[in-house]
């Protein structure tokens, strides 16, 4: 690296939050959008957690796949392109006619393994780059561009979509992404001098990193934390807009609001709890209690009815996202330091692949669940289990020693 290590950490931690930022908004930008979408495609809003769940699945290939292609061409070119992949999928969205459910389900797919490859990259950075006596906070700062777009996403695309349609919406956000793919071309140079050109993909280098997470009990359970909590806190970004409007007869762009103090608290959340992870070293009892306070947000969400003021329903909210949504920076952090040397962003890929796992599975089941009982109130009680599960893993024994 010929820069100084102080400004290739800020360089990285500036660009992997911005390319964070638009993957995230290109992931819900679809969510956000759901009820003006599915009634131009002659589809029920509820379809938009089989979205979800489709752009999660291409999530966990590329997640589990992409080890090989971050070293060989380095961390950032993995990114643009990842970033140009999510920005395609979008424009396919944008150009899917009506009652064409294939189409867009290949579209959700293709987002998602765009944005599968943002976080192995982004790790692969800052572990090279990051002091570890403040990992925990500065993953968790870059961790909030996913909070940070899903809360653009809802304070600007329901009022674009109203004013342009939600197809030249959706085209601008493509558009976007392109910008951003040329923006971090300047850094490249320097955060990608450790890519190896010559080498080669093999399934093997697709199942080394799963392997070591399985011999590693930190680790395999710091991914069945992140299955429990991405569920929780995919279901609620992806189902926040609907529920409001369907069950408390709100308008679209006050859910939308809500939506953006849902993802603002995130995103304060993130650097908060990542600051208290470091300052006292437990990261363990931190994702406990973000379990616990998420479990409680999730319950009263259950029993909300039309008649709570629109302050308590901002305020539950509020709580709800900065716990559901602000738990990854923390777990990231923890992951990388459980890796072995060299190997963050290979085995943050192996972990991702759980994590989007649970994010497969997670909105798909809260929809079933709300169609079934005919409400929200018992999907909301599945939130609440699950956020208990992941709180109670958290709290088990101190993390071992890091794999040789």
């Amino acid at each position: 690296m010929s820069a100084e290590p102080r400004d290739l950490a800020l360089a990285s931690l500036l660009a992997t939050s911005a390319i964070q930022v638009y993957t995230a908004l290109a992931g819900a930008a679809a969510a956000v959008l759901a009820p003006m979408l599915a009634a131009d495609l002659g589809i029920t809003p509820k379809w938009i957690g089989v979205f979800i769940a489709l752009v999660y699945a291409g999530a966990m290939l590329a997640s589990a796949g992409c080890g090989t292609f971050i070293r060989r061409h380095g961390a950032i070119r993995t990114s643009q392109a990842a970033v140009l992949v999510c920005a395609a999928g979008t424009a396919i969205v944008a150009l899917t006619p009506p009652h064409a459910v294939g189409i867009a389900a290949v579209a959700a797919v293709v987002i998602g393994i765009g944005y599968g490859v943002i976080t192995p990259a982004s790790s692969h950075v800052l572990a090279r780059t990051t002091p570890p006596a403040r990992m925990s906070l500065v993953f968790s700062i870059k961790q909030t561009g996913v909070p940070a777009g899903a809360a653009l996403g809802g304070a600007l695309l329901p009022a674009a979509a109203l004013a342009f349609g939600w197809r030249g919406t959706l085209a601008a956000v493509a558009i976007a992404g392109l910008a951003v793919a040329i923006a971090s071309q300047p850094i490249r140079a320097a955060l990608d001098d450790d890519r190896s050109p010559s080498l080669r993909f093999t399934f093997a280098a697709i199942a080394e990193p799963l392997a070591i997470v399985l011999r590693s009990p930190a680790l395999a359970r710091l991914s069945a934390v992140s299955f429990m909590y991405s569920a929780v806190q995919v279901s609620l970004t992806s189902f926040v807009i609907v529920f409001l409007t369907e069950s408390l007869g709100w308008p679209l762009v006050a859910a939308g609001l809500v939506l953006t103090v849902t993802t603002l608290a995130g995103v304060v959340g993130r650097i908060a709890w990542g600051a208290l992870a470091d300052r006292t070293r437990a990261p363990g009892k931190v994702l406990a209690a973000i379990g616990a306070l998420a479990a409680a947000s999730a319950a009263a969400f259950a029993v909300a009815s039309p008649a709570w003021p629109a302050f308590a329903i901002g305020a539950l909210a509020a709580v709800f996202g900065g716990t559901a949504i602000g738990w990854n920076g923390v777990q990231l952090a923890e992951v990388a330091r459980q890796a072995p040397r060299g190997k963050a962003g290979i085995v943050t890929g192996a972990t991702g692949f759980v994590t989007f796992f649970g994010v497969v599975v997670g909105p798909p089941a809260f929809a079933a669940i709300a169609g079934a009982a005919g409400g929200y109130p018992a999907a909301f009680g599945l939130l609440a289990m699950l956020s208990i599960g992941g709180a109670a893993l958290a709290r088990g024994r101190k993390p071992t020693s890091p794999p040789a």
